[in-house]
């Protein structure tokens, strides 16, 4: 959008600013003069301390366009609801033929003087940083992002909690193993002393055998037999 009034041509009409705390921001504005004069410009600020206007005077020539540039200088805080009270002044007025900005004087713009001068105001606005827009990924067979998300978190969560009761079903295993081993380690030890005991008795009897020059009593026969029995049942077992 822009305005005009006989001498320039202004675009746009409002100083918008994509606000950013503590950060120079620049908008610029273009003067079009479609007259066939020579018009001076001059630019002025309700807040010179706050902004930068180059060049804030100039000449425009017949049928021409001129760039001006206003610099916001960094801010420390945002207004109360991004509104800005600050206002611009560009005023116009025809010169003569070549005149250059050397010959611009302040009296130019003085009405008081019976100059014809040509007032547009401006006022400035605040525009809220455009955030990225998301990037929306789906997959190939058209899911959208978020249950793509959620599946892939519940297979996770699933794969995680079989490898966990895997690796605990084989830490049980493997302490009944050992308890296992260690009971029939004892086992066999026990069997390996009795074993020896009975070769002891054994070699005793043998001895009172000869001693006597007779005959094993039945009974010991017998309790050696079943010795015999029992020692080769546990043997089987381990």
């Amino acid at each position: 959008m822009s305005t005009g009034g006989e001498l320039l041509q202004i675009e746009p009409v409002e100083l918008q600013f994509p606000f950013e705390l503590k950060k120079q921001i620049s908008c610029s504005m273009q003067l079009t003069n479609k007259s066939d004069d020579y018009v001076a410009f001059k630019v002025k600020t309700t807040n010179p301390k706050k902004y930068c206007v180059r060049p804030n005077t100039g000449i425009v020539m017949p049928h021409s366009a001129s760039d001006v540039t206003v610099t916001m200088q960094a801010q420390k805080e945002a207004p109360p609801d991004m509104q800005c009270k600050d206002k611009f002044l560009l005023q116009s007025v025809v010169t003569s033929p070549g005149a250059t900005v050397k010959d611009i004087t302040p009296e130019m713009f003085y009405k008081e003087s019976g100059n014809y001068v040509e007032d547009c105001k401006l006022k400035v606005v605040y525009v809220p940083p455009q955030l990225p827009s998301p990037v929306r990924e789906g997959s190939e067979e058209g899911s959208s992002p978020r249950a793509s998300v959620s599946e892939n978190g519940v297979g996770k969560t699933s794969e995680f909690n079989n490898i966990s009761r895997a690796y605990n079903e084989q830490q049980d295993s493997s302490s009944e193993t050992k308890a296992l081993i260690s009971k029939l380690t004892a086992e066999k030890v026990s069997v390996m002393q009795q074993n020896s005991k009975l070769q002891q008795e054994l070699e005793l009897l043998r001895k009172e055998r000869n001693r006597s020059r007779g005959g094993i009593p039945t009974i010991y026969v017998l309790i050696i037999a079943l010795l015999g029995i029992l020692l080769g049942y546990l043997f089987q077992k381990t």
